[in-house]
């Protein structure tokens, strides 16, 4: 298994750990502050440093079981079995896609209700797919989006029981994706200090912690993705 240190603090950009297994398919490391790629989100990439040596890591996803592939660069230098190396991502890359992700949970909020049927984190544009027939106009849901983020709302994750999925189902805005069950807890974004919060939803993915943070957004176009699918893309001003 490797410990997943994003998950409690996304704003790491470095930390030791040990090898626990390397070959060019991928470097097995007992914790990592490398996000995996899943859930729309590129992997993370950096570089792997120990005594006498490193390796660029080009990028991240899910091993088997609960392990973290960190992908090595071709050719590149294998850290010995059993060392301890220091991961450190590429932050100015991860900072853009934790305040790219973060606006697309708040793009959800300037259309409630309607639900998800798709969508992807990139570090120059992002994009959700709504199953939405008459979206209202670019501007307005622009301006709404910029208003949200100048609210200055702190975000944080915390875990739950899942079971709060069966209390309350409407957690879930996403039609083709669930959140993974059977691990009996459930990470849940929450965006506001009130009650109710400005967002809830699960999402094991990377965010800023206060939606000021992502700074000025523009919505780049509308498309049409079937008779009800609205494609709205997004970028960081």
């Amino acid at each position: 298994m490797t410990e997943r240190l994003f998950l409690d603090d996304s704003t790491l950009s470095h930390a030791e750990a040990r090898v626990l297994s390397a070959a060019l398919e991928g470097i097995v490391l007992d914790r990592t502050v490398f996000y995996a790629r899943s859930g729309g989100q590129p992997g993370d990439v950096g570089v792997l440093r120990w005594d006498g040596g490193e390796t660029a890591i080009v990028d991240t996803i899910k091993g088997e079981g609960e392990t973290i592939l960190h992908i090595p660069a071709a050719d590149a230098a294998m850290p010995p079995v059993g060392a301890t190396v220091e991961g450190a991502i590429d932050w100015e890359r991860r900072h853009r896609l934790m305040r790219m992700h973060t606006t697309l949970h708040l793009l959800c909020v300037v259309l409630p209700d309607i639900a998800v049927t798709g969508g992807s984190v990139g570090v120059d544009k992002s994009r959700l797919d709504f199953n939405l027939p008459e979206p209202p106009p670019k501007e307005d849901i622009e301006r709404r989006l910029n208003e949200v983020i100048a609210g200055g709302h702190p975000v944080c994750a915390e875990w739950v029981d899942e079971s709060v999925l069966d209390d309350n189902p409407a957690l879930v805005r996403t039609l083709s994706v669930q959140p993974p069950r059977g691990l009996g807890r459930l990470r849940l974004l929450r965006i506001g200090a009130g009650d109710p919060p400005v967002d809830l939803q699960p999402c094991g993915g990377t965010h800023v912690s206060n939606t000021a943070e992502i700074g000025r957004v523009v919505v780049l176009k509308m498309e049409n993705k079937g008779r009800q699918n609205r494609r709205i893309a997004v970028a960081l001003a």
